[in-house]
């Protein structure tokens, strides 16, 4: 029995994509579907099992973008949707705002949608920001006097007064996405749906928008969000659900997704490889931690020295080389990137195997778990290695400071500041 509260119910909702072609490819196809449809028979080419999807060698034309999707969100809530790209995320939006269909399931929707999933959905090229925003709000049932009342509120919050009557055609994608945020936001439906577009935006506009949401479900609306973005995810949603293969494998608490889905997260294994041209090949067999011995380690001290080393065999020989290093927490956010370019490095990858080692001074990071992502790049900038998540790093708890106190994991940000202090 569904909750009074609940404004979207989902039951058993699949979506079935053709790859490359629309219709069933031929006319006899074509007849056979609509003839088995009207003998209210199987669908010879909609019904597909996982097996099929998965095993590649047999070619198929057809996959599950979704698959039995069961899912009650309730008035108030902010669900935030996570997963690795393809996991189904943009189809099930695009889904709930009517802008494709199931294949299988239903959907019961109560209140009014507005959603902001890609650049410029739902404007107009021709018309003025101004004119858009009345389209918009049309759109949404609502007429001229409540839109006339929150003009002013969503061009301001925009920042795009000076121009608001331009044709959208000729702004920017920043301009758009402010302009798309703020009419999705401020002319008050009941579900807003937010997809990863707000990357496009500028930091201090993100916040803004962030903040905007916060406000709408406090208001007892509700907001389904998408992003990559896992520390936004973490601090605005109320709940969370994971993606993975088309399938809702997990909902819940939002820390607890989370950790589920940083648990399901692929990583290369011990080698990477990228063809570099037709006939040649460079590989990076190893990428880690070693001690001032040369021996394989996995963690280290906050603080410590480290020196990062690496195996790269070449069947060519690549002269001026760069190799850039990303260090990233486990929600993927940028702590550092160390680069042989700005270190005035020159790297020559000759033939065989070549071992190089980067070492750094005082690794100033919080106790924790960082990952690396290599990159290494030819004479012209041309990437020929790209290895995300190539190598899993621990940075141990230690008494940093000398005060006889631990730092813990998350505690105090991402880095470690030795600090003074007077008291006159």
């Amino acid at each position: 029995m569904p909750d009074m509260n609940s404004v979207i119910q989902i039951e058993n909702l699949s979506k079935l994509y053709r790859l490359g072609s629309i219709g069933a490819k031929t006319f006899r196809n074509d007849l056979r579907h609509w003839w088995e449809k009207n003998r209210q028979k199987q669908d010879p080419y909609q019904e597909f099992g996982d097996s099929n999807i998965k095993n590649r060698s047999e070619k198929s034309d057809h996959i599950w973008a979704l698959k039995n999707i069961n899912l009650e969100i309730k008035e108030g809530d902010i669900l935030g949707i996570i997963g690795k790209n393809g996991a189904g995320k943009s189809t099930l939006l695009k889904i709930l705002s009517r802008i494709t269909s199931p294949t299988t399931g239903m959907i019961k929707i109560k209140g009014r949608i507005a959603s902001l999933l890609e650049i410029g959905t739902g404007f107009h090229p021709e018309l003025t920001g101004r004119e858009n925003i009345y389209l918009n709000g049309a759109v949404l049932g609502m007429t001229k006097i409540e839109i006339d009342y929150k003009l002013d509120e969503i061009v301001d919050f925009s920042g795009i007064e000076l121009y608001i009557d331009t044709p959208v055609k000729r702004y920017s994608s920043g301009m758009y996405v402010r302009l798309g945020f703020a009419v999705a936001a401020h002319l008050d439906p009941e579900i807003l749906i937010v997809d990863e577009v707000l990357a496009v935006g500028d930091y201090a506009f993100q916040k803004k928008c962030l903040g905007k949401l916060d406000d709408i479900s406090t208001d007892g609306k509700t907001v389904i969000f998408v992003s990559h973005n896992i520390p936004s995810i973490q601090k605005l949603c109320t709940k969370a659900g994971l993606l993975h293969g088309g399938k809702l494998v997990h909902l819940g608490e939002t820390n607890s997704v989370i950790e589920n889905y940083l648990e399901r997260k692929e990583r290369l294994g011990g080698s990477s490889k990228i063809i570099y041209s037709e006939d040649q090949e460079i590989q990076l067999k190893f990428c880690g931690l070693l001690d001032k011995d040369d021996n394989i380690i996995y963690s280290l001290n906050s603080g410590d020295d480290m020196v990062l080393s690496f195996l790269v065999d070449s069947k060519i020989v690549i002269n001026d080389a760069t190799i850039s290093i990303g260090i990233n927490t486990n929600y993927d956010i940028r702590v550092s990137t160390l680069h042989s370019k700005l270190s005035n490095v020159v790297i020559n990858l000759n033939l065989g195997q070549n071992h190089i080692n980067c070492r750094t001074t005082k690794f100033y990071l919080s106790p924790g778990e960082y990952n690396l992502d290599v990159k290494i790049y030819d004479s012209k900038g041309k990437t020929i290695i790209w290895a995300p998540g190539m190598s899993l790093i621990k940075i141990n708890s230690t008494d940093f400071f000398g005060s006889g106190k631990m730092p813990e994991e998350n505690w105090l940000g991402l880095c470690l500041v030795q600090s003074n202090w007077e008291v006159n």
